[in-house]
């Protein structure tokens, strides 16, 4: 927009007329301690010969919509933030850098500075001040930072605050920031209600309906606007919008948490997001919602937190829907993600909001299961989905996740995956629960709930237990099902020891009434393969195994032509060496893993009975401990 486009008396006189004094000054004004007349904020326009008079004595001509604003208000009083009050034409000047800030930012620069750096560090010396009453605080235009209209940058300085000034790209700009400001300032005064609110509080409506319809971008563009000037439900709506696209790290729902009817939707979305970098040791004390809320919305927020926080919340909406969700549900549990996000998506049109300022299933969102089912691209398409009865286009669906089989082990980035050493365990027609009968160490908890973890990190090694021998190395897996019917056990943070002299496979315990498959991989540092066990047993017998180390073999029963390592290791450079063997071992059992579940800690865990046996008269063993002791 130029400034010729932008009708500055109009402005200046809309925000007079809607100008109604804040609480504070409501208060002073009560008092007797300030007048009307000195809350004034417009000032008589100045005339062309003042400004032009300005240019002279400043020796350079104004930026165009400062030039204006000047020509329809000759300064002007700002209530809010900490400039209180602009010049007129006769009282601006050269800011001179009196505190000398150049040198302090010149001195932060390097050769990896951005050109916006650099101007930073030179408008202290060429600016332009325009405040004249201010909390510590400097209004500076630049005129070594123009546009291609010929405005100025217009940096605001809180001198008490040591922080970098806020930059706006020309004055018309931080001006129409300044008179959002005043509006999110008296958004919350009763009866404060013009053309602008009734407006904006049209486009919340519009933008509730744009949202439920799947055209969510302009949703978030109507409610962007509306919440930059206070209006109710936009920031409760937006940060709903953001929270199902992933675009933000903490989600207030604003007053929208004070309503019951959808407690059981936000306040979860609230606790995870919370949870999501508290350490384990160091729980988080009270839970603020962000706005007053009666006894029964504080009581069940408590008690909502503990429940995410031990992974015992889950989401089970009405109707349709939470068939659905409850259908994913058991699908996810176990590793599924792909078909559960499939049942979620399929469901979506039926899901109908509690209440009418509700945009989404955010519930979803703090479930340990499905949560991390709902990734960014599948919120976008969440988003895009038109719901609660509106109909339009179905976005195009986001593709599946997991990959078939096994050799994305060998594909999957270290940084990604923390597997130097991974163990598995697949047991052939049986359900993941009977894995704790099968190969549960003896008095255990059976299947626990994944650990809580914080944001991004793996569990990159374990300890072992002091109520166990040392010789003992009992794995802790993740339980679930893959989509040909096995049942799985899966250690993504083995012992350092890898099928040792001790080690004895548990794939014979585990094979009652069919069969069972045991695999162990080890890597070096650098990706490269040492060790590599396969193991097979039917009803209870071994039926063949072997251990690659290196380029020797160690071999017992019938290795069927296709496992066996010679061959296909025949020609492989070291470098596919575990890519080769995982895709013989995935196509001859046809098994497989789900990557998501495993990444994101969706599955269940067991510990498993020691895959080490205990020493034999007269065998020898080490062992060493190594605690560290911090101050």
């Amino acid at each position: 927009m130029t400034d010729d486009a932008f009708d500055w008396v109009q402005f200046l006189r809309r925000w007079q007329d809607e100008w109604v004094p804040s609480k504070d000054e409501a208060e002073e004004l009560a008092d007797g301690g300030l007048t009307l007349a000195e809350l004034a904020v417009a000032v008589p326009p100045a005339r062309e010969a003042e400004i032009v008079a300005a240019e002279e004595r400043l020796g350079t001509r104004l930026p165009p919509s400062y030039r204006q604003f000047l020509g329809a208000s000759n300064g002007w009083r700002l209530d809010g933030g900490s400039i209180y009050r602009l010049g007129g034409a006769h009282e601006i000047g050269w800011f001179g850098d009196p505190f000398d800030m150049t040198s302090m930012y010149e001195q932060g620069l390097t050769e990896r500075s951005t050109e916006q750096e650099v101007r930073l560090a030179g408008m202290w010396r060429r600016a332009l001040q325009l405040e004249t009453d201010s909390d510590m605080s400097y209004a500076l235009l630049d005129p070594g930072d123009t546009d291609e209209e010929g405005e100025w940058a217009l940096y605001v300085y809180k001198g008490w605050s040591g922080e970098t000034p806020d930059r706006y790209p020309s004055f018309r700009a931080y001006m129409r920031r300044m008179y959002q400001d005043f509006h999110a300032d008296r958004a919350g005064i009763p009866g404060f209600a013009n053309d602008t609110t009734r407006a904006l509080d049209a486009d919340v409506e519009r933008a509730r309906d744009e949202a439920l319809s799947g055209r969510w971008e302009t949703a978030r563009e109507l409610l962007t606007e509306a919440e930059r000037y206070g209006r109710p439900r936009a920031r409760g709506m937006l940060a709903q919008l953001d929270a199902v696209a992933h675009g933000s790290r903490y989600y207030g729902f604003g007053e929208l948490v004070a309503d019951a009817r959808y407690t059981g939707e936000l306040i979860p979305v609230m606790a995870a997001a919370r949870l999501r970098d508290e350490r384990s040791d160091r729980p988080s004390r009270g839970f603020p919602l962000g706005a007053e809320t009666g006894d029964g919305v504080t009581a069940a927020a408590e008690e909502v937190l503990d429940r995410v926080r031990d992974r015992t919340y889950r989401y089970a909406p009405d109707g349709a829907f939470g068939r659905a969700v409850a259908e994913a549900w058991e699908s996810a549990r176990w590793g599924d993600t792909d078909t559960a996000w499939r049942v979620i998506r399929a469901a979506l049109p039926s899901w109908s909001p509690p209440g009418p300022d509700l945009l989404a299933p955010l519930g979803l969102l703090a479930d340990s299961v499905l949560g991390p089912v709902v990734t960014r691209e599948r919120g976008l398409e969440l988003l895009a989905t038109p719901r609660a009865g509106r109909t339009g286009p179905m976005p195009e669906p986001v593709p599946d996740l997991d990959p078939p089989g096994l050799c994305w082990l060998a594909d999957t980035p270290r940084r990604n995956l923390p597997y130097d050493s991974y163990r598995c365990l697949w047991v052939e027609g049986v359900e993941p629960e009977a894995m704790a009968g099968l190969v549960g160490e003896e008095g255990g908890a059976g299947l626990t709930a994944p650990p809580r973890r914080r944001d991004g990190w793996f569990q990159h090694g374990t300890r072992q237990r002091d109520d166990l021998e040392p010789w003992e190395d009992r794995a802790v897996v993740a339980v679930g099902r893959t989509g040909s019917g096995w049942a799985f056990g899966c250690d993504t943070a083995p012992r350092a020891s890898a099928a040792g002299s001790f080690f004895v496979s548990p794939a014979s315990a585990a094979s009652g009434d069919g069969r069972a498959v045991v695999l162990w991989l080890r890597r070096t540092h650098d990706g490269g393969l040492t060790v590599f066990h396969l193991s097979v047993a039917e009803r209870g017998e071994e039926l063949y195994a072997f251990t690659l180390r290196g380029t020797d073999v160690e071999r017992s029963g019938p290795v069927p032509a296709a496992l066996d390592p010679d061959r296909v290791l025949d020609g492989v450079g070291q470098d596919d060496r575990e890519r080769r063997l995982l895709a013989a071992v995935q196509d001859e059992l046809g098994l497989s893993l789900p990557r998501h579940a495993l990444v994101e800690g969706i599955l269940p865990q067991l510990t498993t009975r020691s895959w080490n046996r205990a020493p034999r008269q007269g065998e020898a063993y080490a062992y060493a401990t190594v605690r560290v002791r911090t101050r």
